[in-house]
C-alpha cells in the first residue's frame, strides 16, 4: 500500500509521506476500499507543520464498537510523531457514503467524536480529492448538487460564523482569525461563481472584498513565512481582533442577505 505522495528533497515533505505510510499500514488490518486527502493537502496548498491533514477514510461493513476501537489504537500507534497532531480522518463505511446528513466516526484534535462529511468536504472531494488508496470519490460519492452547496455554505456563515463574530474573546486566538477570514473569502466565491477555491487563493483575494490589509498580511505570515519571523507588537493581537470582527460582522451579513 502507498500514499502515492511526491517528494521533492525535502525534510519536511519526508515527514510527511512517512506519516501517511505508516498510517495507511496500521490502516491496512481493516482493509479500507479507499482513502482520500482533502483540504489543502488535496488542493494543492499543503504546507508541512502547519496545515492539517485531512483525510477521509471508507471502510467495508458497518463501523462498530470494535472498529472503533481499532481505530483509537491505530491513532495512539502514531502519536510520537511530529506531525500526528495534525492528521484528521473521518470514517465511512461504504453503505453510508451516500448520506450527506449521516455523523461519521472521525479522529481529530486527538479524540475521537462523530460528525457530518460537509457537502464542501464532498465537492473538494469530487474536484480534486488526492487517491492515497484504492477507489476514486466518485465510486462512493454522489454529486453534489448547487443548491445544497449554496444552502450549506449560506447556513454556516450564518449559524457558525456570524455568533461567533459576537463573541470577543475567540478572535485573540490565531485560528479564528484566520478561519474566520479565509472561510469568508472562499465561501464568497463559492456563492457568486459556484467554485471552491484555496485558502491561498482566498487570502490574495481578501483586500479586494475590503479586509483589513494588516490582518491579512498576518495571517499570509503566519502560514507561509519563515519560523522565527518578526516579533509582534504589543497590543496587535487585541486591535487583530477588532479589525477582523469590525470586517467579518457586517461582511457576513451582507454575504448571507444577498443569498436568502
Amino acid at each position: 500500500m502507498t500514499t502515492g505522495m511526491t517528494t521533492h528533497g525535502t525534510r519536511t515533505d519526508a515527514l510527511t509521506e512517512a506519516l501517511l505510510d505508516r498510517f495507511l499500514g496500521e490502516l491496512r488490518a481493516l482493509s479500507p476500499a479507499a482513502v482520500w486527502a482533502h483540504g489543502s493537502l488535496g488542493g494543492g496548498d499543503y504546507q508541512e507543520g502547519r496545515s492539517d491533514l485531512d483525510l477521509i477514510a471508507v471502510l467495508a461493513g458497518p463501523i462498530g464498537a470494535a472498529t472503533a476501537w481499532h481505530v483509537a489504537g491505530l491513532h495512539a500507534r502514531l502519536r510520537t510523531h511530529p506531525l500526528a497532531p495534525l492528521l484528521h480522518c473521518t470514517y465511512l463505511s461504504d453503505a453510508t457514503t451516500a448520506n450527506p446528513d449521516r455523523r461519521h466516526l472521525t479522529w481529530a484534535h486527538s479524540q475521537l467524536f462523530r460528525r457530518t462529511v460537509s457537502p464542501v468536504t464532498r465537492r473538494e472531494l469530487l474536484t480534486f480529492g488526492r487517491v492515497l488508496h484504492g477507489e476514486v470519490p466518485g465510486e462512493f460519492l454522489p454529486p453534489v448538487p448547487d443548491r445544497q452547496l449554496t444552502d450549506y455554505v449560506v447556513g454556516d456563515q450564518r449559524d457558525n460564523y456570524r455568533p461567533a463574530v459576537d463573541k470577543a474573546r475567540l478572535w485573540t486566538q490565531d485560528v479564528w482569525v484566520d478561519l474566520g477570514l479565509v472561510t469568508f473569502a472562499r465561501a464568497t466565491v463559492t456563492l457568486r461563481e459556484g467554485r471552491l477555491i484555496s485558502k491561498r487563493e482566498a487570502l490574495d483575494l481578501l483586500p479586494g472584498l475590503g479586509a483589513p490589509v494588516e490582518v491579512v498580511e498576518d495571517i499570509v505570515r503566519r502560514r507561509y513565512g519563515q519560523e522565527g519571523g518578526p516579533a509582534v507588537a504589543g497590543g496587535w493581537i487585541e486591535r487583530r481582533a477588532e479589525l477582523a470582527r469590525g470586517y467579518l460582522g457586517p461582511a457576513i451579513d451582507r454575504l448571507v442577505a444577498s443569498y436568502t
